[in-house]
């Protein structure tokens, strides 16, 4: 068996499911979310535990076996405490704001880049002031936040696509977790 698709999901008592024919649906205090199972995995829901089961030991099944059970397992957690990205935007004249729908990002190029913020999403942009002695490493700080994982982390991969970091300042859009080495320059320069 599958060691991902055997572990039990249990629901919290403000999560609730719903199994019509292939369909499941997860409702909780955030959202609600459904998923249509693929053909041969079935669910089993006793006691707030959520069993996902399986037609046969076949290649294929197994592969969606643990799938299926990972994707609902994110349903459970997003519907009732959501996902979170955070994205740090580093370079002097680089910054990000909300302008309606869209993320208006100014990354260093002749012209600023419009991103449409998927319907789900809440999208915080938060310029970080300058301090007077010190310098801050960061000019500002966009927060993304959804109760669908995936498109959490799709919207968050597309902004960093727009400017990824540099290996020799630094400079771009990187993950708050994100650690980039940072390359020597020129040896020969003094």
């Amino acid at each position: 068996m599958s060691r991902i698709g055997k572990a039990p999901i249990k629901l919290s008592s403000d999560v609730s499911v719903k199994i019509e024919d292939n369909t499941i649906t997860v409702k909780g205090k955030l959202g609600e979310l459904s998923y249509n199972l693929m053909h041969g995995i079935s669910l089993e829901l006793e006691d707030n535990v959520l069993t996902v089961k399986r037609l046969d030991d076949t290649k294929n099944q197994r592969a969606v076996h643990g799938l299926s059970r990972a994707l609902i397992q994110n349903m459970v957690t997003g519907v009732s405490e959501g996902f979170k990205k955070t994205l740090h935007i580093i370079g002097t004249g680089y910054s990000s704001e909300i302008v309606g729908p869209w993320l208006k990002l100014a990354l260093g190029f002749s012209h600023d880049i419009l991103l449409r913020v998927p319907e789900g999403l809440t999208v915080v942009a938060t310029p970080v002031p300058r301090s007077k002695g010190g310098r801050s490493d960061f000019t500002s700080i966009i927060t993304i936040e959804g109760i669908n994982k995936q498109m959490v982390g799709q919207f968050a991969a597309e902004v960093r696509g727009c400017r990824p970091p540099e290996n020799y300042k630094g400079k771009g859009v990187r993950y708050n977790d994100e650690h980039v080495t940072i390359k020597a320059g020129k040896a020969g320069s003094k």
